[in-house]
């Protein structure tokens, strides 16, 4: 006996194709437009919510399941404030034509890590030498595009040289701050959030903050050189590593720091060992520890 269903009529016009491609292109256009922003973790945060709403009504877990919901819901209706910057960059690209969408290079080796750190490293010991004030972003697994279109893109190779013609004085784009991607200096006179968070250190410049309040929204290492005394610090995290003024004891800071804002996040040992790391990497020639703010 014939138990097979009938199967049904499906007619598969021009229409339907020319559907499907448009919104195949439609989302592709606006995973372009996120990549490179704090909107992906945000959005992945709420497949998550969404995964774990599906999960408690499959299993009959109402309590949960109306907590969900209802977290959800409030998501929903703060989409619009959370995706400003994403939505004003979408009806801006719209009416340019959807053009001068940015490229972001592939992770940087070991090798290249290692000479770009290096390289910044050098720049900040002489910069500091001159006791000339500088803001440099070193960007994460987060992007930054955001930050960079507030500035003036350069696209330009990394180099010491390069770094100080942006930070002399008289530049036009010494106030701001140069954002760091890979090997390359994407982009200089960059506006950066100030941090509320500094505590005691009510004496920290606008510099200082910055540094602090970008580490707070992203996993960007950010490179301080003061104006008034010299002195290099490191920020991560909402942390200000201070008076790093050795390059050598810089570079292994700046190295810990970037490798471990460009993987994922692992369990609470691997956490703790590499806060010892950048911890001894601070210490001086004597053991003395690096002041934090």
């Amino acid at each position: 006996m014939n138990m097979s269903l009938p199967m049904p009529d499906i007619a598969i016009g021009p229409s339907d194709v020319v559907d499907v491609v448009a919104t195949a292109l439609l989302a592709y256009y606006l995973l372009v437009l996120i990549r490179g922003t704090r909107a992906v973790p945000i959005i992945l945060g709420i497949a998550v919510l969404a995964a774990l709403s599906t999960l408690a009504n499959v299993l009959h877990l109402l309590v949960l399941a109306t907590v969900l919901q209802f977290a959800l819901v409030g998501t929903a209706v703060t989409l619009p404030i959370v995706f400003q910057p994403e939505l004003r960059r979408l009806l801006e690209q719209l009416g340019r034509g959807g053009r001068n969408l940015a490229r972001r290079e592939g992770s940087l080796d070991a090798a290249a890590l290692e000479e770009a750190v290096a390289t910044l490293a050098a720049a900040a010991v002489v910069l500091s030498r001159n006791r000339t004030g500088a803001l440099i972003a070193i960007e994460g697994a987060t992007g930054l595009r955001e930050f960079v279109e507030s500035g003036t893109r350069l696209d330009a190779r990394l180099s010491v040289e390069l770094l100080l013609a942006i930070f002399t004085p008289r530049s036009p784009l010494h106030d701001g701050a140069a954002i760091v991607q890979g090997r390359s200096v994407e982009a200089a006179g960059c506006f950066l959030p100030l941090s509320d968070n500094v505590g005691t250190q009510s004496h920290l410049g606008t510099r200082h903050r910055a540094a602090i309040g970008l580490s707070e929204q992203t996993d960007a290492v950010v490179l301080v050189i003061s104006e008034q005394s010299g002195a290099i610090s490191v920020a991560r995290t909402g942390k200000l590593s201070r008076h790093l003024d050795d390059e050598e004891r810089l570079r292994t800071v700046l190295l810990a720091c970037c490798r471990a804002s460009r993987r994922p996040p692992r369990r609470t040992a691997s956490r703790i060992r590499f806060g010892k790391r950048v911890r001894s990497a601070e210490r001086g020639p004597a053991g003395e520890l690096a002041p934090r703010a």
